[in-house]
């Protein structure tokens, strides 16, 4: 089956939904989801949004806090942008609906997380990322242009230079090939602008607080296009991961340190100050370290995060769903301390973008966690991914608007999905086997700890698997796990890729063969887009 619309968005977090809702006045919309349109990392988000609300704050302090929390790597110019956006995308959210909580002079409740040197972070509880996603969903769902196609995951780009086999100077990005998971069946999109807002890639190692459907697909899918990605080494560990064995990695918000909470070993030792100033408050890549090291120190299996030094009542109220979920695994959070540990949390690298979006492919765009915009550099400021997806989602959107109206070159015939001689596959333990053994070896040897040694031994591993998944891809009917599979081998060799190319330790890319942050080293690590 054909379809044609003005926009393919591929993606309904935060950033996929803010895209499609700046654009359906002016065309139509296709909006693909690969489960249901709620499922999304947006939807589990805690934390907040970070955007300078308060007179005792300003945008030069929120740009410092970003810039040094990215270990200077961070785009000076796009963390600016990003920041002086900050407060007219917290209003685009209200306009769509979202609540956001407020204190009792009924002014918004401002709170501080991690690596922050005031209070900024608007949030809804520790629910924040819900109650967006609830707004801007039926936002989306009420607007007649939006035309919403759930269970559905992306196969591939069709560009001219891939697809049609045109020069790479004509390269523009013509939709995507499209699995309609419940039928079965491959469909084409055409679209004039392709917007990959697709998340993270957690799922890439074996312990994350990512949802499922976290599987790098838009990186993968960009790179094979030929998008260039950057900084793939810098997979952020969010430090305070539940652990308990019946917690499928429910992530404490990084808001209960913001509001108090003290990290302490088995011993019940606060170590914080031993590893920074800002204690319990340091950057994530600091702290996911230190909780590791004392780990490794002690024999502990976790550390534990105390706040039951603040009123119960209080904890209850500001973390009702926080409170509820560990009370349910038989924790109550306001008389006993928390068992966290590190767990694969944000990819602050991806495909490379402009600073309106844009890939070195014309009309595809990538926004969200997908895309590397040059804000979060070796690493995230707690809170300012939901900022970036509403920002660079009105950028994308600006830009594609002003050329919608342009004469547009004519589009030529985009030939339908051919499955060639594949068959059936009666073998889907190949697809789980493989799946498993990426995942532990991205844990084992591309972790929080990183060697050389360890790197070109999971480079072998994983050039071993590859092989194994192009001949499964090419034999056999595709499927979503399949298409999963060899989405998250891909991001892996990228990832692994990149961490060996990047000889210093740097925020989140941290090695024992070069422990030293080395100014020479202050640039992006950029992969050119496969076939480039």
């Amino acid at each position: 089956m054909k379809i044609t619309s003005d926009f393919l968005v591929i993606g309904t977090g935060i950033a996929g939904l803010s895209y499609a809702l700046k654009v359906a006045d002016q065309g139509t919309v296709s909006l693909i989801t690969k489960r249901d349109i709620d499922v999304t990392a947006t939807q589990l988000a805690q934390g907040g949004i970070a955007a300078v609300s308060s007179a005792d704050d300003s945008f030069t302090a929120h740009a410092e806090d970003t810039m040094v929390a990215g270990c200077h790597l961070s785009n000076p110019e796009i963390v600016d942008l990003v920041v002086e956006a900050g407060p007219a995308a917290v209003a685009d959210l209200i306009d769509w609906g979202v609540n956001f909580s407020k204190n009792t002079t009924n002014q918004y409740d401002l709170t501080r997380e991690g690596g922050h040197s005031h209070r900024r972070i608007l949030h809804a509880k520790d629910a924040t990322g819900r109650e967006i996603e609830r707004a801007l969903v039926e936002a989306a769902q009420q607007h007649p242009n939006i035309t919403i196609y759930q269970h559905h995951i992306a196969v591939d780009l069709i560009t001219e230079s891939k697809t049609l086999n045109k020069p790479l100077a004509e390269n523009r990005c013509l939709g995507a090939y499209i699995l309609d998971i419940d039928q079965d069946e491959v469909l084409t999109i055409g679209a004039r602008f392709t917007i990959l807002a697709t998340g993270g890639a957690g799922k890439v190692y074996l312990y994350t607080c990512n949802p499922d459907i976290a599987t790098g697909d838009g990186v993968a899918i960009g790179w094979r296009a030929g998008a260039d990605v950057a900084n793939m080494e810098f997979m952020q560990f969010h430090p305070t991961t539940l652990y308990h064995p019946n917690a499928k990695s429910f992530l404490i918000s990084e808001a209960v340190r913001g509001e108090g909470a003290i990290l302490r070993r088995s011993d019940g030792f606060a170590f914080m100050p031993g590893y920074h100033k800002l204690k319990d408050l340091a950057p994530r890549d600091i702290v996911a370290r230190a909780i590791d090291n004392e780990m490794k120190l002690h024999g502990d299996d976790c550390a534990f995060l105390d706040i039951t030094h603040k009123p119960a009542d209080y904890i209850r109220d500001r973390f009702p769903t926080i409170y509820q979920t560990c009370l349910d695994y038989g924790i109550d959070m306001t008389r006993e301390p928390i068992p966290v540990v590190p767990a694969a949390h944000y990819l602050c690298g991806g495909l490379k973008t402009d600073r309106s979006g844009e890939t070195n492919i014309r009309n595809l765009f990538a926004i969200g966690e997908v895309a590397c915009t040059g804000l979060h550099g070796a690493n995230r400021l707690a809170s300012n991914s939901l900022l970036e997806g509403v920002v660079f989602a009105k950028l994308a959107a600006e830009t594609s608007l002003q050329r919608l109206n342009d004469p547009a070159p004519p589009y030529p015939t985009i030939p339908t999905w051919d499955s060639g001689c594949a068959t059936n596959s009666d073998e889907e333990v190949v697809v789980a086997h493989n799946w498993d053994e990426i995942r532990r070896c991205m844990w084992n040897y591309v972790g929080i700890v990183r060697s050389n040694k360890r790197l070109h031994r999971a480079m072998s591993r994983i050039g071993l698997i590859q092989e194994e998944i192009v001949e499964y891809y090419w034999n056999f009917y595709i499927t979503s796990d399949l298409i999963e599979l060899r989405n998250i081998a891909t991001v892996a060799e990228l990832i692994i890729q990149s961490a060996l190319m990047r000889q210093e330790s740097r925020g989140l890319h941290y090695t024992i063969d070069y422990p030293e942050t080395d100014e020479a080293g202050r640039k992006e690590t950029l992969i050119p887009g496969a076939g480039n």
